[in-house]
Parts: structure tokens; sequence; C-alpha cells
């Protein structure tokens, strides 16, 4: 069982930033590909970032490039979403999600892909 943490959303202005945190367990962290997905209101649940496993490749959904960066800390079991220029558009609830197959591919962009998920974290950027 992997349990994952989320913490660092909350109300911020447009423009501003937040940094988001997951809390992982399991003890082959390093083997496992990380994801955030946010869902709206009234929407589905939709890829963000992810963060290979075996390399240092990271992928974004077109609308976050050049705004979030998604990091990771293998020695804290841990990973990041730094979120600046936000935007309104941005508001979600976010949540972090693990993929523990070791699959040697680059991480997925479908909920499918992730067999667990954290409790997820809102995200208000007012304008």
């Amino acid at each position: 069982q992997v349990q994952l943490v989320e913490s660092g959303g909350g109300l911020v202005q447009a423009g501003g930033s937040l940094r988001l945190s997951c809390a992982a367990s399991g003890r082959t962290f390093n083997r496992y590909h990380m994801g955030w997905f946010l869902q709206a209101p009234g929407k589905e649940r939709e890829f963000v970032a992810a963060t290979s496993w075996f390399t240092s490749n990271t992928y974004y959904r077109d609308s976050v490039k050049g705004r979030f960066t998604i990091s990771r800390d293998n020695a804290k079991n841990a990973v990041y979403l730094q979120m600046n220029s936000l935007k309104p558009e941005d508001t979600a609830v976010y949540y972090c999600a693990a993929d523990t197959s070791s699959a040697p591919s680059p991480p997925g962009r479908l909920r499918y892909e992730y067999d667990y998920w954290g409790q997820g974290t809102q995200v208000t950027v007012s304008s």
C-alpha cells in the first residue's frame, strides 16, 4: 500500500505562486512515476504534470508549460509542484498520484495509469 498526502494549497491572487507538496509512503518510491492532476468543479480529473522514475524527464499539459514545475526528492519520498503566474482558471483541487508499476516507459497522462491517489488539496486563484 502507498499513501499520498498533499499539502500547500490555498488562496492566492492571480499572478501569485504556490508550491504543492506530496509526501509518499512506500519503500520503492524511487521506482514510481509520480503525477499531479487537477479537478475543477463539475469537470473530469485532468493531467497536469508528471515525473519519470527512470529518467530526468518531466511532462506537462500545454496550459501550464513555462509556469509550473514538477520535481521529486527520492531521499524524502516527496514530489512537488511549483506553480507560478497562477491564473483564475488554475482553480481546482489538485491530486498527487503514483504509478507503482515501475514500467520503463514514460509516465501516463490518464487517470487509470495511476494506482494510488492522495486526498487532494484545494487551490483557489482570485482575479
